[in-house]
């Protein structure tokens, strides 16, 4: 296992982990394998998921009953179960999925069944378009919806503006740009390529990171704002 800013005792609930993994499928079981923050060393404990990659010989229902009772044993842990066949099948439907695994990941045990495959990112913008219009519809039925309601929609802000910065990063990858992990570094990158407005998407970090509160009034302003600017962020993937 790579070096990561895991603590000691994470690292022992992963050992556990692997080895009832290893008890549990025997021969079925592949390979485990760390992704994300965790592998990247921008992993926080008790903010921060910890993202497994588990491939199995068997896709059945009997592989999930028994990952569900191994599970039920680390809630903290959020585990994929995937075949390699279903992987190389799936690329070029989950393209952010895939190369943002091939990011950062470490193999914990068997195979590193990551390392060759390959992402068309062809389809990188359509997945990128997509889910960023279906974000967009939802937000405004949320609004219309449930505009009185301000810890709803302060939620479901923060929520959206996470994911879709998660998706936004991967625009810098079809501009040729490594992108970057730091969130602010990615609000930056992505208005030299897409003219965002920073103050908006800054704001938004600032509050999701604490270090600003909104009252009810600025928590629809920004919500408005920033509907709007995904609006526009839209059009300019489009056109991409």
């Amino acid at each position: 296992m790579q070096e990561t800013k895991i603590s000691d005792k994470l690292k022992i609930n992963i050992g556990l982990f692997v080895n009832k993994l290893k008890e549990g499928f025997g021969d079925d079981l592949v390979s485990v394998i760390l992704y994300g923050s965790a592998a990247s060393g921008e992993f926080i404990d008790r903010r921060s998921n910890l993202n497994f990659l588990v491939i199995v010989k068997d896709p059945g229902i009997s592989t999930l009953r028994k990952g569900a009772k191994i599970i039920g044993k680390f809630p903290e842990f959020e585990p994929l179960f995937l075949t390699e066949d279903y992987i190389n099948r799936s690329t070029d439907i989950f393209p952010i999925e895939f190369l943002d695994m091939k990011e950062n990941y470490s193999v914990i045990y068997g195979k590193d069944a990551l390392h060759d495959i390959n992402v068309d990112t062809a389809n990188l913008r359509f997945q990128c378009e997509h889910e960023l219009k279906v974000k967009l519809i939802s937000l405004r039925q949320l609004y219309l919806k449930s505009s009185r309601d301000r810890r709803l929609l302060l939620y479901a802000l923060l929520k959206s503006f996470t994911s879709s910065l998660h998706i936004l990063r991967n625009v810098l990858r079809l501009k040729g740009i490594t992108p970057p992990y730091k969130k602010e570094i990615i609000i930056a990158e992505l208005a030299k390529v897409l003219s965002i407005d920073i103050p908006v998407w800054e704001r938004l970090l600032a509050v999701k990171n604490k270090r600003e509160h909104l009252n009810k009034g600025s928590i629809d302003r920004l919500f408005v704002k920033f509907v709007e600017e995904l609006e526009k962020t839209v059009e300019l993937v489009d056109k991409l």
